[in-house]
């Protein structure tokens, strides 16, 4: 029996990957431009491809791993995030945190193991504290609201028996140099990344004779013949008994969790580099990361490493099914940035954003990844809702660990997920997420 999934073109990235542009120039790209055959084939090399891959070439040493990206790494999703590797659940909108400790302890334990997972290939590949670095990051709260979300999430960590440290408002102002937070909550488990270093640097530390990366080679068709995966890109083929899909949300394009996945942008802006006089009169420490105490807040870092010292805000989420932001869209999220910016750094009033970009997210209703083994020899390892980093890792490490018949604790954890659920609201549902994403950004207030 043949069964043929054909895939469409890849959707347009809004913006440039503003990580990525401060690197220098890859090295030209293999592109895949023949028939090959492999023992394994990862489809995309972000987050969960480059994890997959890594795991396979653990296990399975003696085979061969072809890995192909659509893009050049770090051009997509995995180039765009905002660069934090979380370790802890960190739903600060929940009511009761009560309840959920035996849940809250089991995602930790596997968002550790992938964190563990990333550092050790950090470590193998050299990588330097600018492109992976487990410093913890802070959750900062501008308003009395936010405040009390980190003192309940501190009583939940409490219980958790976690390690954390609130920050007073005059810790925070020392900390960035401005006066905008309240308070802090420290938690010292996650890693920051500079996201394009780090993919970019992993792909090339993975590369051997038993592990090739192509690069601007898409697959346009999967088809299984007699027990084996014939995958077409623009102008080659790779056959594989087995295949791992890392492609995120974009798993609905090769036909698999349809009605169930939903698909979103968020966006972030970066400043040029600050001048000298503009880094004294900001003060503060040279890095720093903020995720806000409300979801829908703006996420802050301040970065000196490649491409000098630099502020990024991330804000705003679009629902976008067809993937495609507005070009006016696009241009009302920048205004907002300027705004969520200009009320932060008053006494950088009117610096240029050198980049503006968004980047696609995926999520399911209840807050699951789309992974397992959906075709014979077919793995995905997808759908990371909104946290790449370690959720990507982990699935990609468990997706490798699953078909190789192997297993951990973390794999266990995933199969006893369930799997992802329809999103509600039919027709008129892009209209119902927009007005539920504009009313809570609305609700945020000054932690927007």
């Amino acid at each position: 029996m043949t069964l043929k999934i054909t895939v469409p073109p890849l959707p347009a990235e809004p913006g440039p990957a503003a990580w990525n542009a401060l690197l220098p120039e890859p090295a030209a790209p293999r592109v895949l431009a023949e028939k090959r055959t492999a023992d394994w084939l990862v489809i995309g090399a972000g987050f969960a491809g480059l994890a997959a891959a890594k795991r396979l070439s653990q296990l399975r040493p003696d085979d061969t791993i072809v890995i192909l990206e659509a893009l050049r790494v770090a051009e997509g999703p995995a180039g765009r995030n905002s660069g934090f590797m979380i370790d802890l659940p960190h739903d600060l909108t929940s009511e009761d945190y009560g309840g959920a400790l035996e849940s809250d302890r089991a995602q930790t334990r596997a968002n550790r193991a992938a964190i563990d997972f990333a550092q050790a290939m950090a470590e193998e590949a050299e990588l330097s504290a600018e492109a992976f670095n487990r410093c913890g990051k802070i959750n900062g709260a501008a308003t009395d609201k936010g405040h009390q979300h980190n003192l309940d999430y501190a009583k939940h960590l409490e219980n958790l028996g976690e390690a954390y440290q609130m920050l007073d408002a005059h810790a925070m102002r020392q900390l960035t140099g401005i006066e905008y937070y309240k308070s802090g909550l420290f938690t010292p488990g996650s890693a920051m990344i500079q996201p394009a270093l780090y993919v970019r640097s992993l792909a090339e530390a993975i590369g051997s004779n038993r592990v090739t990366l192509y690069e601007h080679s898409p697959v346009r068709s999967l088809q299984r013949v007699d027990g084996t995966w014939e995958v077409q890109t623009e102008q080659g083929q790779v056959t594989a008994p087995k295949v791992i899909l890392g492609v995120n949300g974009l798993i609905n394009d090769f036909g698999f969790y349809q009605g169930r996945l939903m698909h979103f942008n968020t966006f972030g802006s970066m400043t040029r580099a600050l001048t000298d006089d503009e880094v004294q009169a900001l003060g503060g420490e040279a890095n720093w990361h903020l995720t806000p105490a409300d979801p829908m807040g703006t996420t802050v870092r301040r970065t000196f490493g490649t491409g000098g010292h630099r502020l990024v805000v991330r804000n705003r989420f679009s629902f976008d099914p067809n993937y495609a932001v507005p070009p006016s869209r696009f241009d009302n999220i920048n205004r907002d940035h300027d705004r969520s910016f200009a009320d932060r750094f008053p006494m950088l009033a009117g610096i240029e954003m050198e980049y503006r970009w968004g980047g696609r997210i995926c999520l399911s209703p209840n807050n699951v990844g789309a992974f397992g083994e959906v075709e014979d020899g077919l793995f995905s390892a997808c759908c990371q809702n909104a946290l790449g980093t370690a959720k990507g890792t982990l699935v990609g490490m468990a997706a490798a660990e699953m078909a190789t018949g192997n297993q951990s604790e973390y794999l266990d954890y995933l199969l006893k997920e369930p799997a992802p659920s329809r999103v509600p609201g039919g027709p008129f549902k892009s209209l119902g997420a927009t007005a539920v994403i504009k009313w809570n950004e609305f609700r945020a207030g000054r932690e927007f």
